[in-house]
């Protein structure tokens, strides 16, 4: 681990490109001056907290999967409501980033970290529920009128959800706000989904689809307890 890769501090160690995040700081990680760790994909693509902890009481179950952890924003909220969480990240130095930063939230014993590719994991995996937060493209992906989650996910959106229930029909879909919706609803036609619009300081930043007990306020994944 490089300070070259990875921008634990002070602006001056942030390139331009990411002064923008960097502001930002601590609305990705309120623990940010304890020595978060963020490399370059990760300043872009890591949850804003506050979304990480409404997702997460949503998600409350047993032994819940984040399918592309990152740097660890939805991990470490997960590890608050579950029993336990699985983190996968193909990217080994984004996972060391979010053990270490488990570790400042003093949650990372409650979470399983695996270096590999989720697809190729897949037939390996049990859990309650799963988290999807697959990479959009970097920054560029905002520039586009519609996001085609079909097309602009680099394993194809689609084929990454049926995939993933193969696993468990209980699936959060992390997706950009201008998410093609009739694509949404093509995933699982047959089933209920819940969209849920996710807002901070009054702007839209993203959207979660639903899936399976997740998408009925109402129901009950296995108890946490």
């Amino acid at each position: 681990m490089t300070t070259a890769d990875i921008y634990p501090g002070d602006l001056e160690e942030v390139p331009m490109k990411l002064v923008k995040y960097w502001f930002q700081r601590y609305d990705l990680f309120s623990r940010f001056d304890e020595g978060v760790w963020i490399d370059e994909e990760g300043w872009y693509s890591v949850t804003p907290e506050a979304i990480a902890k409404d997702t997460a009481e949503r998600c409350k179950c047993d032994i819940i999967i984040d399918a592309f952890c990152g740097v660890g924003g939805n991990s470490i909220q997960f590890a608050k409501t579950c029993n336990k969480v699985i983190a996968i990240d193909i990217n080994k130095q984004r996972l060391d980033c979010a053990k270490h930063n488990a570790e400042i939230y003093g949650v990372a014993d409650k979470i399983e970290f695996i270096h590999g590719d989720f697809m190729e994991l897949i037939p390996q995996l049990k859990a309650d529920a799963v988290f999807l937060s697959p990479p959009w493209g970097g920054p560029e992906y905002a520039d586009c009128e519609v996001f085609d989650l079909e097309t602009m996910i680099p394993m194809n959106g689609l084929h990454l959800y049926n995939e993933t229930r193969k696993i468990t029909e209980n699936i959060a879909y992390f997706l950009p706000r201008h998410c093609d919706p009739d694509l949404i609803g093509k995933l699982d036609p047959a089933h209920i989904v819940e969209i849920e619009q996710n807002y901070l300081s009054s702007a839209l930043k993203s959207i979660t689809a639903y899936f399976g007990k997740l998408a009925v306020a109402s129901a009950n994944l296995p108890d946490t307890e």
